[in-house]
């Protein structure tokens, strides 16, 4: 039998295929990480593989398409390298590094100009969470005096952000306009938009439901019900869908954005400090802490949650305030007329409020 031929070592070469693949293709492929990491330790991880990795990982391209879940940084884990990447991916033109740092900026560590300059950067490039930001800031004159306030200007950018499609900013308007707040008041027109809010919020919820169960499941889900075979803990929810529940739906709460997550988190776990008798927004979902004593409305009822708006007010009354609302009088006369607090009526947002400004109670129109 003939023996199998032996090669030489000399002619023995070892291929990594890897090495052999051009840096365009690459950074391509990094690009697309970049943009559907669902955590920045998946980004990172892939970074840490190897040196050629490290340094593609790093070019302007990829970081400039990096998506909003890349910047999820936990506020305990903030660290000045932390910094140094959101700068390093906002220089190179990335949008969403721009606004989550501007928000980390302006609220938690006090640079307010930088931090506004930084929102504002994204919001010229139509990233609707900017705009809607930037018109809380101006509805409460946020990082200056109430006199800083520009009611018009606020109404603007929330009529530019909900023709993007954010919901949030679509509620907001829908309540400026029912109430009259820094525009002509039209309350046909402001109900028309809460209902269209509320439409586009089921819409969402609908294709995240088809995304994520079986269609055999989506009916009984959409309507609380679970599934006879998945027993009683199967599908537990922790908490329903705040609006969707005028519908008779009971769906989960949508993903809270990483900046909004960042700010609560940073303030309830110390990482923060609030200035004494400043109070953050009481929705959940917002984490928006006050820049000046009173700088939020006050539930008018009970006087125990500040809101950093009126679409803030309506998700977190039925969310969990409606079951958590009783009535105290005695902090009515407390700081009213003080600083400018405004107060909101505890109810479902969606019709009218009892305003309170300067002290003088304004009844509008209950739903």
């Amino acid at each position: 039998m003939r023996r199998p031929l032996k090669h030489s070592p000399k002619h023995f070469h070892k291929h990594d295929f890897f090495d052999a693949l051009p840096d365009d293709l690459v950074l391509f492929i990094l690009s697309k990480l970049s943009h559907t990491a669902s955590s920045p330790s998946q980004f990172i991880t892939v970074l840490l593989t190897c040196k050629r990795l490290n340094q593609l990982g790093l070019n302007r391209l990829v970081l400039s398409r990096a998506g909003e879940k890349i910047f999820a940084v936990k506020a305990k884990s903030w660290s000045e390298d932390a910094h140094r990447f959101l700068r390093r991916c906002v220089s190179a033109g990335n949008v969403h590094a721009s606004y989550t740092l501007g928000m980390i900026r302006f609220y938690c560590l006090e640079n307010r100009d930088s931090g506004f300059k930084l929102i504002a950067q994204a919001a010229t490039r139509s990233h609707a969470p900017a705009l809607y930001s930037l018109a809380v800031i101006q509805f409460n004159g946020s990082g200056g005096s109430k006199s800083d306030k520009d009611l018009k200007a606020g109404v603007a950018l929330c009529a530019r952000a909900s023709l993007l499609g954010h919901i949030d900013a679509l509620r907001e308007l829908g309540h400026c306009l029912q109430d009259g707040y820094g525009v002509t008041r039209n309350i046909a027109e402001g109900r028309r938009l809460l209902i269209q809010a509320n439409a586009r919020e089921l819409a969402f919820v609908l294709r995240s439901v088809s995304k994520s169960f079986p269609s055999r499941l989506r009916s009984s889900l959409l309507k609380g019900r679970l599934h006879p075979q998945l027993g009683n803990n199967a599908c537990r929810m922790e908490w329903t869908y705040p609006l969707l529940s005028d519908y008779g739906y009971n769906v989960a709460v949508p993903e809270v954005h990483p900046a909004n997550r960042f700010l609560r988190d940073w303030f309830e776990s110390g990482r923060g400090v609030l200035g004494e008798e400043l109070r953050l927004c009481a929705h959940i979902g917002c984490g928006r802490p006050e820049t000046r004593p009173h700088e939020f409305r006050r539930c008018s009822v009970c006087g125990k949650v500040n809101y950093c708006s009126r679409g803030c007010q309506a998700l977190d009354w039925k969310l969990r305030h409606k079951v958590e609302c009783s009535p105290v009088d005695a902090w009515v006369g407390e700081n009213v007329g003080v600083g400018g607090g405004d107060a909101v009526r505890g109810g479902n947002g969606e019709g009218g409020a009892d305003v309170v400004h300067n002290g003088v109670a304004q009844n509008m129109e209950a739903r």
